[in-house]
């Protein structure tokens, strides 16, 4: 009985982590591929402020509940895997790599939460290339992600890299 609550909860964790992970990286092609083109577009209107200024307090709400599934599900998945198999080295230097990276883009995220705050002429660069930055280190996460999953596999069959 043990072991099927063990086996659901990695499942549930697993899948909860790669939600979260879409979301904020399809979120953040959405958002940078589509929604701000369109109201670049639009005619500036209060109407059209007060919309865009909700999408990204929206935005910015659904991306703090991610960072937190993220974290937890990344927590818990870390010592699910290495303690369920030896994994090499390249699992290790590749873990450490995607955390690092998943760490930076938090950083950046609540750098650029902070900086909205500010009036918009006070922020700073970094706060205008921050979206495109976040977005290619996602990639750049989920990439990792799936080497980890075939090193994972790898180890359980007996294979090294």
């Amino acid at each position: 009985m043990a072991s099927v609550v063990i086996v659901v909860l990695r499942d549930v964790m697993r899948t909860l982590h790669v939600l979260a992970g879409g979301a904020w990286v399809g979120g953040s092609l959405m958002y940078l591929l589509v929604i701000t083109p369109a109201m670049r577009l639009a005619k500036p209107s209060p109407e059209l402020r007060a919309a865009g200024a909700a999408m990204s307090a929206l935005f910015r709400r659904m991306v703090n509940i991610c960072m937190g599934v993220l974290l937890i599900s990344g927590v818990y998945l870390i010592f699910d895997r290495l303690t369920t198999v030896t994994v090499g080295t390249a699992y290790i230097v590749t873990l450490v790599i995607k955390v690092i990276l998943a760490l930076t883009m938090f950083g950046l995220a609540i750098f650029q939460a902070q900086e909205a705050r500010r009036p918009l002429q006070r922020r700073s660069a970094l706060w205008r290339t921050a979206p495109q930055a976040i977005l290619w280190l996602g990639v750049i996460v989920f990439l990792l992600g799936a080497i980890l999953t075939g090193l994972f596999e790898a180890a359980l069959l007996g294979t090294r890299f």
